[in-house]
């Protein structure tokens, strides 16, 4: 079995990391925070992709920092903007 690279452990610790930000700003989330934390994750780890083919100005090693995050946050506001459609509001 090939050793699992530092990218895709880094990219779930930084999806992860701004999925709590998200959580922390917002307040509860419910299920929904699911879908918020793997979007995220999936985002990082493009953003990483992204971060080696076009530089980072702040890397770990080969990973790209300010990439991972700025796409971690893309897929947040993508999963977020789809829960606002897909979910019909709930007032009581």
């Amino acid at each position: 079995m090939p050793p699992i690279g530092p990218a895709p452990v880094l990219a779930v610790l930084v999806g992860l990391f701004w999925t709590g930000i998200y959580m922390v700003v917002r307040g509860r989330l419910g299920l929904q925070i699911v879908f918020v934390a793997l979007a995220a994750i999936l985002g990082a780890f493009a953003g990483q992709a992204l971060g080696v083919r076009l530089g980072d100005p702040l890397a770990i090693g080969d990973f790209g920092l300010v990439w991972s995050s700025l796409l971690a946050w893309v897929g947040i506001a993508i999963a977020v903007g789809a829960s606002m459609v897909a979910l019909p509001n709930r007032q009581k």
